[in-house]
């Protein structure tokens, strides 16, 4: 199974909570988001794979941090690479 990163809103209350508890039990990560955060994070506990973020779907700011938030979380930087400057000549390209 390929783990996967889920962003669940409304997840403080009703077919949220469920969603995130299934998708946790299937051992995924689980970004849960609702309009307070402290209630999802106390409705749903703790857990390594659980980040709680606050999210009102009719905020496009709260949308864009709750994103940002779990990109942070989940992306693990595995190589880093950096690029001469255009003036720089490159002496070799793997």
């Amino acid at each position: 199974m390929s783990r996967k990163v889920w962003l669940i809103t409304g997840a403080g209350r009703g077919m949220g909570v469920e969603f995130a508890r299934a998708a946790l039990a299937s051992g995924h990560s689980v970004v849960a988001s609702g309009r307070d955060r402290e209630r999802v994070s106390k409705v749903l506990g703790t857990s390594s794979d659980l980040l709680a973020v606050t999210l009102d779907v009719t905020s496009a700011a709260d949308a864009e941090a709750a994103v940002r938030a779990a990109l942070i979380a989940s992306v693990e930087l595995t190589y880093w690479s950096t690029t001469p400057p255009a003036s720089t000549p490159a002496t070799s390209r793997n």
